[in-house]
């Protein structure tokens, strides 16, 4: 792996919409709870605390950032499909992986909302057709983005943080 803060490298849009990439994005989104349990299965509160990278974020603050980044992904979803271009509001995630419940409070409490989370998204997902993904949104800092652009970016934002994970994992020998 050349760069380790993008261990599956980094993410692309612009795949043109289809039926089947839909469906394979929607399973990654429906897998990523069971995946982001077992990356963390078993680890100790020292593995927990250890960073994925040099100066990058604990195991912790990861799970931590996949439940909050999740949550605002599930949001402009909804925000989007219920309103005529929406702005969305932007965050600083950076700042929200210093706050005390990123980086300190167990991850029990994140995985259970990710789980939560991810039924009642991929519920949702499993209504769409191919047409609701031509809605836009407007993001201040990237402009225009299609509800499609926002799956494929969450279809592997999931992954690209569980690979964080089991990238560690391995090169510690957990």
């Amino acid at each position: 792996m050349a760069d380790p803060r993008y261990p599956i490298g980094p993410s692309k849009t612009g795949e043109e919409p289809s039926d089947e990439r839909m469906d394979v994005f929607r399973e990654r989104i429906r897998a990523l709870p069971a995946a982001l349990e077992a990356a963390v299965a078993g680890l100790t509160d020292k593995q927990l605390d250890t960073p994925y990278r040099k100066d990058g974020w604990t195991v912790k603050q990861v799970v931590h950032h996949v439940a909050d980044s999740h949550v605002n992904a599930y949001c402009r979803f909804r925000l989007t499909l219920t309103e005529d271009h929406p702005t969305i509001r932007t965050y600083k995630e950076g700042e929200w992986a210093k706050l005390d419940d990123a980086a300190n409070a167990p991850v029990g409490p994140s995985l259970t909302l990710v789980r939560a989370l991810h039924d009642r998204w991929t519920r949702l997902l499993d209504t769409l057709r191919l047409e609701h993904y031509e809605r836009t949104l407007h993001h201040p800092e990237s402009g225009d983005i299609t509800l499609w652009n926002l799956l494929e970016t969450y279809q592997w934002h999931g992954r690209h943080h569980v690979a964080h994970i089991t990238s560690l994992r391995e090169a510690k020998g957990w």
